[in-house]
């Protein structure tokens, strides 16, 4: 429970109450002794729920809000919280400050001082389910307005058995292929032995990080291999170490040695291949729709993008999967003005906000008449997302994942140096994976 949200609660009904009294005046000094007497007989009813109105009525004092956002949508933010609070000033005294805090990292930072937190923050879907136990988060009050106004899937990843938690964002966090056409054709970008050939041909690279489980997920996830969260919401189930219906994590280990030997392939983060897209040896790379400005001011003309391709396994030509993501706003449990925060969480996140943020940030909007509008229907970045989506799956994924995935990933970047036996290494990774 909010100690300072309830305490509005009961302001809010003592004054209900006061008014009420003020209106019926002697009557209820007539009809006083029969109220104690209902009381003592605790025949009284019980008090009416205090609306989110009411209670930001109660609270028409001064309002201090923190936000945070992604460091990158500062300005995007600034604007938005000056109009919320021009559109509100004569409801309370604002002060609302944004701080930059990365969305992948908003819940450590959160859980860290979840009182002393955010009041309003963004943060990526994955962390959801924590925020949600450790009582961060408290279901929303209209969320079937919030449900009919935004994408399934969105909707889907901002609750928890049901219950919806925290306001969809963006329905963009996810990755895609990006290419220059200059180099790689459409023809060419279906499929990965296509796009490394091309790059190798032009004494170019094709980018991918295997550093990261979140992309190496990319090789297991249409092979019939599978990895996921344990009903306990902590720990890992993972068979990649095993046999699929579309190939067998060996096979997968193998075609990954395979590609780490093209000389048209490199292995590199997200900073990596925007380096080499603006200093043109980079002409193919994986990453999501955060470059998309920065990469077609570098490719001009020539800038494409399109879902992920297929890549060789076993003699055979397989999808690449991704993990798809959204990012979500939600309102700290434990901020003394709930129900304020509550409103600026609706307005960051509401339809003409979407669209102001694709149009300045680039990134796709969850809310459904925005997601419609011409101008995203007609992005590169965007369309190709909306087609890799097929070929994606909510991340949910326990945090001994990571860092397992990693070093096996490393070492197949590396050509496997030492050679390892590969079904060791997968069955070290799954260990890792699946550990309590």
């Amino acid at each position: 429970m909010r100690a300072m949200n309830t305490k509005l609660k009961t302001f809010a009904l003592l004054l209900t109450v006061m008014m009420s009294a003020a209106l019926t005046g002697c009557t209820t000094a007539v009809n006083g002794v029969n109220d104690a007497a209902e009381a003592d007989d605790n025949t009284a009813s019980p008090a009416e729920p205090v609306s989110m109105q009411q209670q930001r009525e109660a609270d028409s004092g001064k309002v201090e809000l923190t936000v945070w956002g992604a460091a990158e949508d500062e300005e995007l933010l600034q604007q938005i919280l000056e109009e919320f609070q021009e559109t509100y000033k004569d409801q309370a005294d604002f002060t609302i400050t944004f701080s930059p805090q990365s969305e992948s990292e908003c819940k450590d930072a959160l859980m860290s001082d979840l009182e002393g937190g955010a009041d309003v923050f963004a943060f990526a879907d994955d962390q959801l389910n924590t925020l949600v136990a450790a009582g961060a988060l408290e279901a929303i009050e209209n969320a079937e307005a919030v449900r009919a106004a935004n994408l399934e899937g969105a909707v889907e990843a901002a609750s928890v058995g049901g219950t919806l938690y925290a306001w969809p964002l963006t329905a963009d966090n996810g990755y895609f292929l990006y290419y220059n056409t200059q180099y790689i054709s459409p023809e060419d970008a279906r499929t990965l032995d296509g796009i490394l050939e091309a790059a190798a041909a032009n004494d170019k690279k094709m980018v991918m990080d295997w550093s990261s489980g979140w992309y190496t997920y990319a090789f297991f996830g249409n092979t019939g291999l599978t990895v996921g969260l344990n009903d306990d919401g902590i720990t890992n189930y993972c068979t990649w170490n095993g046999a699929g219906s579309q190939a067998d994590g060996i096979d997968v280990a193998r075609a990954m040695l395979d590609i780490a030997a093209h000389p048209g392939f490199l292995n590199g983060d997200d900073g990596a291949f925007l380096s080499g897209v603006q200093n043109g040896t980079a002409v193919a790379g994986i990453s999501g729709v955060w470059n998309a400005v920065a990469i077609q001011s570098a490719w001009g003309s020539h800038y494409a993008a399109a879902k992920l391709p297929t890549y060789t396994c076993d003699g055979k030509q397989i999808q690449m999967a991704s993990f798809s993501g959204y990012k979500l706003i939600g309102v700290n449990a434990y901020s003394p003005h709930y129900a304020w925060s509550c409103l600026l969480a609706e307005w960051i996140s509401n339809e003409a906000n979407q669209q102001r943020r694709f149009e300045m940030r680039g990134q796709g909007p969850s809310n459904i008449n925005a997601a419609g509008s011409a101008a995203v229907q007609n992005s590169p970045a965007i369309t190709a997302l909306i087609a890799q989506s097929e070929y994606s799956c909510l991340q949910r994924i326990g945090g001994n994942y990571w860092d397992p995935v990693t070093e096996f990933g490393l070492k197949l970047a590396a050509g496997n140096p030492d050679g390892e036996n590969l079904q060791e290494l997968l069955d070290t990774m799954v260990e890792g994976v699946t550990a309590p």
